[in-house]
């Protein structure tokens, strides 16, 4: 069975025709079934992602000018292409993603230069949501233009990927011909220059180090060297032997080799340039990726059928027209089906073959480091590299124009990369800088789709070796007839031993990157021992350490929520496993993860009111009923009341919690962490994580990669059970003003609040609140042989 949906559509037009949302009510349909997903469920509620055209007819034709080129659509608008030629098929990809996202594209592709040249401050897909418009000058367009000798230098592969662009834009300027288009001509800068926005938008991590270690000098100044320096390791979480893993082998990269190293810095301050001053406005923040994407994959073992199961998809949020739209296509040599994007020329970004599939998610990798500048002579624009003094470039990028405003788009560079602030050291003032690996080498990510696209993946060992040519940082996936497989790429730097990688580097040229990580080292496995690989943009291995700017991978994890739901069974149908992909989406994993050992601690004494013990209780209560955030009778509020509390309480009952040690420090660690990433948002991460692990060792509990101090109560368990009954207690109080009434089970959170909407409010359908994947959703198996 091969089933998908992808719930921003196929149709891309403004405004938006009747069957705009088709998908999208298909996609919400599931949301309220929980873990109860039948077999029926995804022949009604997911199309056919079959290779057959006439799955999901009938087929009307879509006339395209080209001979040897023919394309039919189906009952929800996917386009079924077949080329005679792969030429053919390659420039009908470009003809119809001009035809279905016209619109995207225009508002996209100048857009996307502010990724390409890392304009800082700056998200390429912020501006492109906000509809904001970037002209760009020669100079960011020579920029631009130099990844076509980066691509050409991979060889045939490479030369190969840049005709095929060469195809896919003509394309794409054959349709806008067609319809007397006022939008200059596609240029190969265009598909470079998306690609730099894809990997912007969740192929790159890292990148935070300036901010992160300003936290560390106020917890120095606050708690001392060595227990400030102890508190920043437990909140970064670096290596945590209890953070949940995809796969079962362990591959070392990343730790922290130099605590108090001369190849880093900590900042006293940080004050960031953005290039425009209204960017905040306008975008979000470049250094925060999207953290939703996930997979679930067993092997036969674990399969009813025997054979392996795929349930997976990257979340790119909800966007019409969609950012993602389906395509099937057929020429020589190519036979391929699934989600394509306007920076890929054809190829497919989420899909599958004849007998395999893949998908991706973020892995968040630190390919990204900041570098303090010395600056020389009191000068702001002069630095000290390998001995000499040098001035910084200026790098005039064009013309940023938001809601009507129009301002020049400058920045500063150095050997390193573009400055993105101030900061001192002491006394003395530095300037930051950004490295990023995959910079300049975005275009290369293709040569990996260019793989599948052609069908020279023939095995889980290719895939691993096409996918690791990629710069970009990805977790990616693989199933076939008889495995399953992960892999996780990018470009990542080898440092040297005398730096810290959650600190800026030292930026006078003795600490230098030394290479990239070899491929035999970066994590990797086929068919793991328990016959599960599971992921949501949690760590893929062990010891494979988290980037300066991903502190949430601790001893809970929204990846448990889906463990819980695969591992609940013995086997698994298709139907089953996407049941645990479900729940998990509407599961939240405070409840389903903490309260257990919250409601230990807090039972351990009294009460501070009847009101706050019956707030317990129905915590409680939640977890065991699922601890799901539904409102199944569309009445605008979740169903349980377990919600409500929850809610009403974390604030002050997380600061409680973390208060004794941090004190000062905690409006700092709340600008670098949410206490919680709550609904709509996907709960990547929140201070239940330290919460939990800081719990569990006050009960005495056995708890692997112990915090160095103690946070609750500063480790008096009998003083953090009476803090945080009282923040519990206190919370009620406002809760019963807020719902007027006392009783906690009257209470109902809103879930209008919840609901998804499309960006940027062109197609005006909602859905309720889940948090499953939006740029394509499969489910997959397969039962053939090669």
């Amino acid at each position: 069975m091969a089933r998908n949906i992808i719930p921003s559509g196929q149709y891309g037009a403004v405004p938006p025709p009747v069957a705009a949302p088709q998908q999208a009510q298909m996609y919400d349909a599931l949301t309220p079934k929980f873990d109860q997903v039948t077999n029926d469920d995804l022949l009604n509620l997911f199309k056919s992602e079959a290779l057959d055209p006439a799955a999901d007819g009938p087929l009307t034709p879509d006339p395209a000018p080209r001979p040897g080129v023919t394309i039919q659509r189906d009952r929800f608008n996917v386009p079924h292409i077949t080329g005679q030629t792969a030429d053919d098929v390659v420039w009908a990809a470009g003809w119809v993603i001009a035809k279905d996202r016209t619109l995207l594209l225009e508002q996209a592709r100048y857009n996307s230069r502010v990724a390409a040249i890392d304009a800082p401050g700056l998200s390429a897909i912020g501006l492109v949501s906000s509809l904001a418009q970037f002209a760009p000058s020669a100079q960011t367009e020579q920029e631009v233009a130099k990844q076509v000798k980066v691509l050409t230098d991979q060889g045939a592969a490479g030369r190969e990927v840049l005709r095929d662009i060469d195809t896919y834009i003509a394309g794409i300027n054959d349709y806008l011909k067609s319809i007397n288009s006022p939008n200059k001509p596609w240029t190969r800068n265009d598909v470079i220059a998306l690609n730099a926005l894809k990997g912007q938008f969740f192929g790159q991590g890292g990148g935070d180090e300036a901010n992160r270690s300003t936290l560390l000098t106020g917890l120095k100044s606050e708690l001392g060297d060595t227990k400030g320096r102890q508190a920043f390791e437990d909140l970064s979480q670096k290596d945590d032997p209890e953070a949940s893993h995809s796969i079962d082998k362990s591959f070392p990269y990343g730790a922290a080799t130099a605590k108090s190293g001369p190849g880093s810095v900590a900042l006293t301050s940080f004050s960031a340039t953005p290039a425009a001053k209204t960017a905040s406005a306008a975008s979000v923040p470049s250094a925060v990726p999207e953290q939703q994407s996930n997979a679930l994959l067993v092997s036969g073992s674990r399969s009813e059928t025997g054979n392996p199961l795929m349930v997976a998809g990257p979340q790119i949020g909800y966007f019409y027209p969609g950012l993602t739209l389906e395509m099937n296509l057929r020429g020589p040599g190519i036979n391929v089906r699934g989600a394509t994007s306007a920076p890929l020329p054809g190829y497919m970004l989420i899909g599958r073959g004849e007998d395999y599939a893949w998908s991706l998610t973020s892995a968040g990798a630190d390919i990204i480091d900041q570098y303090a500048e010395e600056l020389c002579g009191g000068s702001r624009t002069k630095y000290r590299y390998k001995g000499e003094c040098r001035s910084m470039q200026t790098f005039d990028a064009g013309t940023l124009t938001i809601g009507g405003k129009a301002q020049k788009l400058r920045f500063r560079r150095t050997v390193h990369g573009p400055v993105v602030g101030y900061g001192k050291v002491g006394s003395r003032e530095v300037a930051i800088s950004s490295k990023r690996s995959s910079y300049g080498r975005d275009v290369v990510d293709q040569l990996f789709y260019a793989e599948m696209f052609r069908g020279r993946v023939t095995s889980p060992q290719t895939f691993t070796k096409a996918a690791l040519k990629s710069p970009q940082t990805f977790n990616s996936f693989y199933v076939d007839h008889r495995n399953i497989a992960l892999v996780t790429t990018g470009r990542l730097p080898v440092r040297d031993p005398e730096v810290d990688p959650a600190l800026p580097t030292r930026g006078t040229g003795e600490y230098e990157w030394s290479g990239f990580l070899a491929n035999s080292k970066h994590p990797q496995q086929i068919n793991p021992k328990d016959g599960t690989i599971i992921n949501w943009n949690n760590r893929s291995a062990a010891k494979f350490t988290s980037a300066d700017d991903e502190w949430m991978q601790g001893s809970i994890a929204r990846n448990d929520l889906l463990k819980r739901g695969v591992f609940a069974r013995p086997k698994h149908s298709l139907a089953s496993l996407t049941g645990a992909m479900n729940a998990g989406a509407t599961q939240d994993v405070r409840v389903m993860e903490l309260q257990p050992t919250l409601s230990k601690l807090l039972r351990q004494g009294k009460a501070p009111s009847a009101r706050a013990q019956k707030m317990l209780d129905t915590l409680d209560a939640w977890r065991r009923n699922g601890g799901n955030r539904l409102d199944r009778n569309a009445d605008g509020r979740i169903d349980d009341p377990g919600a409500a509390v929850m809610d009403g309480i974390w604030a002050p009952l997380a600061d409680a919690a973390l208060a004794p040690v941090l004190d000062d420090q905690l409006p700092k660690l709340r600008r670098l962490q949410s206490r919680f990433n709550a609904p709509p948002q996907g709960q990547f991460g929140g201070w239940h994580e330290y919460m939990d692990k800081d719990l569990r060792t006050i009960l005495g509990q056995n708890v692997r990669g112990k915090f160095n101090l103690r946070y609750c109560g500063s480790g008096d368990r009998s003083v953090c059970r009476r803090e945080l009954w009282k923040a519990i207690d206190t919370a009620g109080a406002s809760l019963s003003r807020t719902y007027g009434s006392s009783d906690p089970t009257a209470w109902r959170a809103n879930a209008n609040a919840e609901r998804i909407e499309f960006v940027p409010g062109l197609l005006t359908t909602t859905m309720a609140y889940t948090n499953r994947p939006s740029g394509i959703q499969q489910v997959i198996t397969f039962n053939g042989h090669r």
